[in-house]
């Protein structure tokens, strides 16, 4: 896609250069926006880039009514005149929403899983594995606790893998939530053991052990409503 903007730098005024793409989502609404553009300036020295490279930051206006914030896009040289996308204003980030069933039952795994998934979509990969693993425990163990609020601070003290043996045996949230747990400890330690398995497969796993959570009790919440059945059926 070629652009043109005013650059006092060169004869005649006129910059023009080639992109590969305009931004496809405004950083701030998150929103689809065709974005307006307003400007350029040229910087040959980017901290996130390893090399010394000419790197043109180009200023937009979000096109969406609602919003019209301001943002900047960084395009990297890859050719003579060519440009690519790398890089937009910090802005806002994506929630991932959860069913009523698992926000009644921990409220602190929706919001520590959203501060990790924040932190992958602000390219910190090295620190966002940590988060999930935590939303995992506290997802499990808040779970453990609303079948077992009797023994509350003995969940509170295991730690989670005897966790999910005692309270979850047999049962596919132990198959998935532990597999989960492998990976997540491998975030935080030195030498990873599960080579083979990265980050998206520890998300996998955290989605199957919320739908097997959310299965379970929603079949539990008929069963307690649905407690006879009625005559002649």
């Amino acid at each position: 896609m070629e652009i043109s903007f005013e650059d006092e730098n060169i004869h005649g005024g006129i910059r023009i250069i080639e992109i590969d793409k305009l931004p496809e989502r405004c950083p701030f609404c998150l929103e689809l926006a065709n974005p307006t553009l307003k400007g350029g300036n040229l910087n040959s020295s980017q901290s996130y880039i390893s090399d010394s490279l000419l790197v043109w930051e180009i200023f937009f206006i979000c096109s969406n009514k609602s919003c019209q914030k301001a943002f900047i896009g960084s395009y990297k040289r890859i050719g003579n005149n060519d440009f690519e996308l790398i890089n937009l204003s910090k802005g806002s980030c994506f929630k991932t929403k959860f069913s009523d069933e698992i926000n009644s039952i921990s409220p602190k795994f929706k919001e520590i899983y959203n501060q990790a998934f924040a932190a992958e979509q602000n390219r910190l990969f090295e620190v966002c594995g940590c988060g999930y693993r935590k939303a995992l425990e506290f997802l499990i163990k808040d779970y453990a606790i609303s079948k077992n609020g009797s023994e509350k601070d003995e969940i509170e003290q295991k730690a989670l893998g005897k966790c999910i043996e005692k309270y979850f045996k047999g049962s596919q949230i132990e198959i998935v939530s532990n597999r989960a747990i492998w990976l997540g400890n491998d975030e935080t330690h030195f030498v990873r053991k599960q080579k083979q398995k990265d980050l998206a497969d520890l998300k996998r796993l955290i989605d199957l052990t919320v739908h097997w959570i959310e299965m379970e009790k929603r079949t539990k919440d008929y069963e307690n409503d649905m407690t006879k059945s009625p005559k002649g059926s």
